[in-house]
């Protein structure tokens, strides 16, 4: 099992030397990662089911930010948890990461997307919130038409997005594609992960049951688009406090990576709990 962390600016807040001195944590206790949120755009009454968001939620863009943590670490990857990919071009999107990832030297691995479930933020970047999904499956097929793409250019015709013998450099650090996983809760995005993913990270409020049919769903897809079930991550949420015994569960339903979030109020509480996590699992060792 592999143990990534999250910051959340909301509840963090965004001074730098808090972040870097996260990340610096994270990193040096064993962590493979980092991730980050994002919300292009809030406003008054914007809700997640019954959960309203506050509108001066801090929602920092998590690509610039996570250039910033690069910059003061050394090892630790780089995630979004998630990248609301509808409201991105693929075309400036593609040039961003594969920069990140350069600059980094690899470390820009963990992109997940999401499709978002605020129709005021679709509207604000100009998204017809229905079709966001398909906008989302283009979007990945252009990233990775672009990143594989030479010198003589490749070309695009889709419902969304059209251009001709577009060339995009830097390319990718040592690799012909960066990784992208897929974000969310349902049954849309399972297929999302097993169709077009290199991973699938769903979110933590799903009944077991439905847990399962999601997953089974996403490695279904998998084989039908003719690529590897197996080869599919299976990122999940988790306390800092998980067991033993817990992760060993997760493992037998085929997790592989762990995210976690220090929820004590100060810098060093943070520490001392991803470091007592980081014990519990021989992380450094």
């Amino acid at each position: 099992m592999r143990f990534a962390v999250s910051y959340s600016p909301a509840y963090h807040g965004m001074d730098p030397q808090t972040l870097v001195g996260y990340a610096r944590d994270a990193e040096e206790a064993g962590f493979e990662a980092i991730y980050l949120p994002e919300h292009i755009a809030l406003y008054p009454g914007a809700a997640i089911g019954e959960m309203p968001i506050p509108p001066a939620l801090e929602s920092p863009d998590p690509l610039d930010t996570l250039a910033f943590v690069a910059a003061a670490t050394s090892r630790i990857l780089l995630g979004t948890g998630v990248l609301l990919l509808p409201y991105h071009h693929p075309v400036v999107l593609a040039k961003r990461l594969a920069t990140i990832d350069v600059l980094s030297r690899g470390r820009m691995r963990l992109l997940t997307v999401g499709i978002g479930t605020l129709p005021g933020e679709a509207r604000a970047t100009g998204v017809d919130f229905a079709t966001r999904g398909r906008r989302a499956d283009e979007a990945i097929d252009v990233l990775r038409l672009l990143w594989g793409g030479g010198e003589e250019g490749v070309s695009h015709h889709g419902e969304f997005f059209d251009f001709a013998e577009l060339t995009c450099y830097p390319k990718p650090y040592g690799v012909r594609h960066l990784p992208i996983h897929i974000g969310g809760s349902s049954r849309a995005a399972a297929r999302r992960a097993g169709s077009r993913g290199d991973g699938w990270f769903p979110g933590g409020l799903i009944a077991p049951d439905e847990r399962r049919a999601q997953l089974d769903l996403a490695r279904a897809e998998a084989a039908e688009a003719g690529r590897d079930p197996a080869a599919l991550e299976y990122t999940r949420w988790a306390s800092v406090d998980v067991t033993p015994e817990r992760v060993e569960a997760l493992a037998a339903e085929g997790v592989t990576q762990l995210v976690v979030g220090a929820t004590a109020e100060d810098p060093a509480g943070r520490r001392k709990q991803l470091n007592a996590l980081a014990a519990r699992f021989s992380l450094a060792a």
